[in-house]
This record gives structure tokens, C-alpha cells and sequence, in this order.
């Protein structure tokens, strides 16, 4: 069993930055995909990044790969999502996800984190 706590949203300006941190419990994190997912109001939940088991392959969806970094730190059960140069339309809830295998695509991940909410004002 793996519990995944996001924190660090928030409100910001368009052209401004945020990190994401995922904290997860449970010794068995490093051999864990990660990622994250986001959802804004009124659409579907979709993928938004996604890194391995060791931090040394990432993955990132077309409308963020740029401007958003996904890395993780095995030692501290963390993984992190640095956004910036960020858009109004980057307004959702983010999740943290964790797969036994991977976090892919149109896939649904093995557990959610609570998700954090992520405004940027125009």
C-alpha cells in the first residue's frame, strides 16, 4: 500500500512558477512509477508527466514538455513537478499517481494522491 500527499499549489500569475511535491509512504517507493495527472473543471482527467523507478527516464505530455519538470528523489520518497512559463489553461487539480510498473498514458495508475489545486490568474 502506497499513500501519495501533494502539496505546494496554489495561485499564480500567467508567465509565473510553481513546484509540485508528492510525499509517499512505504519503503518499497524506489521501485515505484511515478506521475502526475491533472484535472480541470469540467474535463477529464489526463496525464501531465511521468518519470521511472530510478529518475532516468521521463516522459511529459505535448501541451507541457518545456516548461514542466518531473523529477524524483528515492531517498526522501519524493517526486516533484517544477512548472513554469505557467498558462491559464494549466488550471486543474494535480495528482500524484504511483504504478507498480509504470505511469503511463491513458492508463490508470495503481493509487492517487488527494490532489492540490493550481489557479493562474491572466
Amino acid at each position: 500500500q502506497v499513500q501519495l500527499v501533494e502539496s505546494g499549489g496554489g495561485l499564480v500569475q500567467a508567465g509565473g512558477s510553481l513546484r509540485l511535491s508528492c510525499a509517499a509512504s512505504g519503503h518499497t517507493f524506489r521501485l515505484y512509477g511515478m506521475g502526475w495527472f491533472r484535472q480541470a473543471p469540467g474535463k477529464e482527467r489526463e496525464f501531465v508527466a511521468t518519470i521511472n523507478w530510478s529518475g532516468g527516464s521521463t516522459y511529459y505530455a505535448n501541451s507541457v514538455k518545456g516548461r514542466f519538470t518531473i523529477s524524483r528523489d528515492n531517498a526522501k520518497n519524493t517526486v516533484d513537478l517544477q512548472m513554469k512559463s505557467l498558462k491559464p489553461e494549466d488550471t486543474a487539480v494535480y495528482y500524484c499517481a504511483a504504478d507498480r510498473h509504470s505511469v503511463v498514458p491513458g492508463q490508470i495508475p495503481d493509487y492517487w494522491g488527494q490532489g492540490t489545486q493550481v489557479t493562474v490568474s491572466s
